[in-house]
């Protein structure tokens, strides 16, 4: 399983706790007593693939080391409506404080890893793979490239240090591909690939003539990208070939069928639907006074 950077995201639980406890939880603190204790039970309200389980635990374990959190399932699981995925026990104070913010993680990593794969289900034979995008919420990057990881998908750049991507703006601003490609070259170490964007066969070939290490094919149709894949793989067959563009997983395997290596899918973290993720206490102990 894909590790997480967990002293990362200790950092932003705390950020994200202050957010929403501030000075404090002045409902539970004025009608939950100091000594209760509850199980919470965490549950699923719909089928889907099960992701942030250790973020979750984390959350409770920040809030009150006590706790005693206890998964119920493997990470990256695929459950039905009404699978308890996990359980935590101790302070009712204390779960109450975690249990949105651990909700709202879960349920959005989980829809992720679950819109991912979809996807992949619909690749299920092929070799290309399903990459994500820069298009994910701030400040949860790590954390929703890491649940399409745990769907099944593999990940595009982190962010805008790690690969050179020419797009249409760094084209127009350069003065053409020939030119950036040309500059960037110079400016990175050599260890570091040059992605170009392509919308047409003449940006093709010039991105070709360049040196290009990734070609991306945006919005072509079918027939369009199977024919430039066929006239990059015949002129340079070590460059990787990328398809995107309003890529659903109803019209993924044809464009996997036109021989590129990865398509880049931006809904798998920008629109998904988070999955339905509920917490029920029960099994009280301690008197409520």
């Amino acid at each position: 399983m894909y590790e997480l950077h967990m002293d990362v995201i200790q950092k932003q639980i705390r950020l994200w706790l202050e957010e929403d406890i501030g000075t404090g939880d002045v409902t539970t603190l004025s009608t939950i007593p100091l000594e209760h204790q509850s199980k919470g039970i965490i549950h699923v309200k719909e089928d889907g693939i099960v992701c942030g389980l250790r973020i979750a635990q984390e959350v409770f374990a920040v809030i009150d080391a006590s706790l005693r959190f206890e998964p119920k399932v493997v990470e990256g699981s695929s459950v039905h409506k009404g699978t308890v995925i996990a359980e935590v026990e101790g302070s009712t104070r204390s779960i109450l404080l975690g249990e949105r913010l651990s909700l709202n993680l879960m349920q959005r990593l989980s829809g992720i890893a679950t819109k991912t794969n979809e996807f992949v289900v619909a690749l299920e034979g092929l070799p290309t793979r399903l990459v994500d995008t820069r298009k994910t919420t701030p400040g949860h990057r790590l954390l929703e490239k890491y649940a399409v990881r745990v769907g099944g998908g593999f990940n595009h750049r982190f962010g805008l240090y790690d690969a050179v991507m020419i797009k249409d703006n760094h084209i127009k601003g350069s003065g053409g591909i020939t030119q950036a490609v040309q500059a960037a070259r110079r400016n990175i170490p050599h260890t570091m690939k040059i992605e170009v964007e392509v919308e047409s066969f003449d940006q093709l070939h010039e991105a070709l003539q360049a040196g290009a290490d990734i070609i991306m094919l945006d919005n072509m149709a079918p027939a369009q990208m199977k024919e430039a894949v066929s006239i990059i793989k015949s002129k340079a067959p070590h460059i990787v070939v990328e398809g995107s563009g309003s890529v659903t997983p109803q019209t993924i395997k044809a464009m996997a069928e036109t021989g590129v290596d990865v398509i880049s899918v931006g809904r798998l973290t920008y629109s998904v639907a988070a999955l339905d993720i509920s917490l029920d206490l029960n099994e009280r102990k301690g008197t409520v006074q």
